[in-house]
């Protein structure tokens, strides 16, 4: 191991440390039990379903917002 690179071993689950894994539940609804006809139409399903989260703003923070997010980030967009 280089000089000054410390491994810290995280839990095998810890969603609070990568917020967006919270996510991937919302993006599933999409694709879940569906058939595709190709990869381009998932890739169209998955890019309709991540627009309609991204307007959803609120939605999303109370998933990936925990007590050691700064305030001051992202505050303006709802």
């Amino acid at each position: 191991m280089p000089e000054g690179i410390h491994l810290i071993a995280l839990p095998p689950y810890s969603p609070e440390l990568q917020p967006a894994e919270r996510i991937w539940p919302l993006v599933h609804e999409a694709t879940a039990n569906r058939d595709f006809r190709d990869l381009d139409e998932l890739i169209q399903v998955v890019s309709d379903r991540c627009n309609e989260l991204d307007s959803d703003r609120r939605r999303l923070r109370k998933l990936t917002r925990y007590w050691w997010w700064p305030d001051d980030v992202d505050s303006s967009a709802d």
